[in-house]
């Protein structure tokens, strides 16, 4: 199961030693209702070596506006503190698993 993340807990996880995966979702959203699944399964997957969370835009409002989130879903992929990666939409498994490993 995928990390809940909130503003205030996220900048801890951002500073820690392993890569960072954030959905950016909502209740009200189909495509992002589609991805939680898959975002809960690679969380499992890569637990210890990765921390895949995700933020409900609806319950924190200032990661989405710091982040430019304009639509859900959103993944935002961080190595060393950094921005490295992001995906806007819908996206398979392989897909999302692929850039997972692009951070290891």
């Amino acid at each position: 199961m995928a990390l809940q993340i909130t503003d205030s807990s996220f900048s801890d996880l951002l500073n820690g030693d392993k890569p960072l995966v954030v959905d950016f979702w909502a209740e009200w959203c189909g495509p992002c209702r589609l991805v939680s699944p898959i975002i809960d399964e690679l969380a499992q997957i890569y637990e210890g070596k990765v921390i895949i969370g995700k933020v409900n835009v609806d319950e924190n409002e200032n990661l989405p506006v710091e982040y430019g989130i304009r639509s859900i879903p959103t993944l935002l992929f961080f190595k060393d503190g950094k921005l490295i990666d992001r995906h806007v939409g819908g996206i398979t498994k392989i897909s999302l698993d692929k850039k997972i490993e692009a951070l290891l």
